[in-house]
């Protein structure tokens, strides 16, 4: 990890959310890290700058949303 990577990192969330139950991100030098709002301590997921930019595009083609059934 380099220096940069090891500052604390400056965490975003969609303005559209609420007080809990949002997905946060960082942004650093090697990619996106993601935490869940509520458990700001807990496990993160680290994407490369490739998987973040699939990831995006997916979500604006409708891929995560939920099956309404």
């Amino acid at each position: 990890m380099s220096g940069s990577e090891t500052t604390s990192p400056r965490w975003r969330k969609s303005s559209f959310s609420g007080a809990e139950d949002c997905l946060e991100w960082a942004v650093g030098p090697s990619g996106v890290r993601l935490r869940d709002s509520k458990d700001p301590n807990g496990p993160e997921l680290s994407l490369n700058l490739t998987e973040w930019a699939a990831f995006i595009a997916a979500v604006k083609q409708g891929e995560a949303d939920l099956a309404h059934g």
